[in-house]
């Protein structure tokens, strides 16, 4: 039981999931609060982490994402690992073109950053139609190699060492023209 007026560590991995799982739709504030009928002014206080919810609140936020409320509390239940070693990263090769993404951060669906690094052979090319959350913030550094990025019908030609940032709101192409593979970090920030 926590000092009344002091939040605990869960309470405030709560509020940024809250939070995210609000970016993840790209609902307003007013929207969330018509959809479950919870005041925007307590949203904005509990996606702060300055209240805790209540019962009935959490309730109907649940509804409102679709979730149950078990399964929200599981995803915040826990303090993110620390430290995820190179052995332990996630790494996904698409068969396609070639692209080997590594998830390089900590995995936890309460943070709002993450940390990837991509990896696409000569003449590999990955398009994407919309970000999967409006407004993504995103930092591209080329680490080796040359990547053409073209964000939004704007093309951009990096070289190692170049970074490149943007908020995604639309579609995104991502090629390597070679003349040997890219390799590069991306920085992924939820609005």
């Amino acid at each position: 039981m926590g000092t009344p007026g002091v939040l605990e560590p869960s309470d405030a991995r709560l509020a940024a999931r809250l939070a995210e799982l609000r970016a993840e739709r790209g609902w307003s504030l007013e929207e969330l609060a018509r959809l479950s009928g919870v005041s925007r002014s307590t949203l904005s206080r509990l996606e702060r982490a300055e209240i805790s919810p209540t019962a009935a609140q959490l309730g109907r936020l649940c509804t409102a994402y679709g979730r149950t409320m078990s399964r929200l509390l599981a995803e915040v239940e826990a303090e993110p690992p620390q430290l995820v070693r190179a052995a332990g990263q996630t790494v996904w090769t698409d068969p396609a073109s070639g692209f080997v993404r590594r998830s390089v951060s900590p995995p936890h669906a309460g943070l709002r950053a993450e940390l990837i690094e991509g990896t696409i052979p000569v003449g590999g090319a990955i398009d994407y139609d919309a970000p999967p959350v409006p407004g993504l913030e995103q930092h591209l550094w080329v680490l080796d190699g040359s990547l053409e990025i073209t964000v939004q019908g704007e093309p951009h030609l990096l070289h190692s060492g170049d970074c490149l940032r943007f908020r995604l709101w639309g579609p995104s192409r991502f090629q390597c023209p070679g003349p040997e593979a890219v390799r590069y970090a991306l920085a992924i920030v939820l609005p």
